[in-house]
């Protein structure tokens, strides 16, 4: 729909405009009922929240956490505004919802809900980073340094954690970002050929170290931890990866991304069932057509 408004070619000129869309969107959709302001808020243990008042029809605002980088703060308001456009009459309705629903960091940056959290990512995700866009400026089988991911994140006005995970979605390469501290990853996100090659790491209910070679490991934020190096098989899995990290002072935290050379070994999948040319060749039979 905004690229029959603005024209295919509109993220050259700019992202989109999230408050905005969020304000004039719903105004038109829902004119009773509308969302009416975007505000930032000190909301403890959440990132974001989608609230309502007293008065019926309900009246709405988004509020976001304080202290949030324009990037995140524009993902964080697609998500808010997600819930609003998807799910407003189930957390009017729904007792569980007290006055609105609060999405803490879980929900939003690491993009790791499910249900109505998963929908509202997704919604997202696709309206701040189309994927036909983002295919388009970077190919899935195309691997990626901090010069193409800062360059993307700026074209969508998203965060460099939004934008890697949103390439993570659909490249075709066996990749993976690490989130860390102090020495340990908070949380972590394969690439799909990376999981199925068995690439991943735990992180829930769960503690792990960092190898000491790792350059958040070892607090080296140099240009060449940017650019990247090699790591050895046995550093960080049981082949070579290719490492290279960025810090976050804002968020007190590292980015790491990792970068497999080849698609590696993948695990055996379930065997199919023979179809029906599989059979009348079994039986010395060939299809007349």
């Amino acid at each position: 729909m905004l690229d029959l408004v603005l024209g295919a070619d509109r993220f050259d000129r700019a992202p989109v405009d999230m408050i905005g869309l969020a304000l004039e969107y719903s105004q038109q959709i829902a004119p009773q009922s509308p969302i009416h302001q975007v505000v930032e808020r000190d909301i403890p243990g959440c990132v974001g929240a989608l609230v309502y008042g007293e008065a019926r029809p309900r009246q709405w605002a988004i509020m976001y956490h304080v202290g949030q980088s324009s990037g995140r703060r524009a993902f964080t308001v697609g998500h808010e505004f997600a819930h609003y456009v998807l799910h407003r009459q189930l957390i009017e309705e729904d007792g569980c919802f007290d006055g609105g629903i609060y999405c803490d960091e879980n929900a939003v940056v690491r993009r790791g809900g499910s249900g109505i959290e998963q929908e509202a990512d997704e919604f997202a995700a696709a309206l701040l980073m189309p994927l036909h866009d983002f295919r388009r400026q970077h190919p899935a089988t195309k691997r990626v340094d901090f010069d193409i991911l800062g360059r993307l994140a700026k074209r969508y006005g998203v965060s460099m954690t939004a934008a890697i995970l949103r390439w993570l979605e659909y490249t075709e390469t066996r990749a993976m970002m690490v989130v860390s501290n102090e020495g340990f990853a908070h949380w972590a996100k394969p690439s799909e050929p990376a999981l199925k090659s068995g690439r991943f790491i735990r992180t829930k209910n769960t503690v792990f170290e960092l190898p000491a070679q790792a350059f958040a490991a070892r607090g080296d934020y140099s240009d060449g931890a940017l650019t990247g190096m090699t790591q050895a098989a046995g550093v960080w899995f049981h082949e070579p990866v290719h490492e290279m990290c960025l810090r976050s002072d804002r968020y007190d935290q590292e980015i790491t991304v990792l970068q497999f050379e080849s698609e590696g070994p993948r695990f055996q999948a379930e065997e199919e069932g023979p179809d029906v040319f599989d059979r009348f060749i079994g039986r010395g039979q060939l299809p007349s057509r």
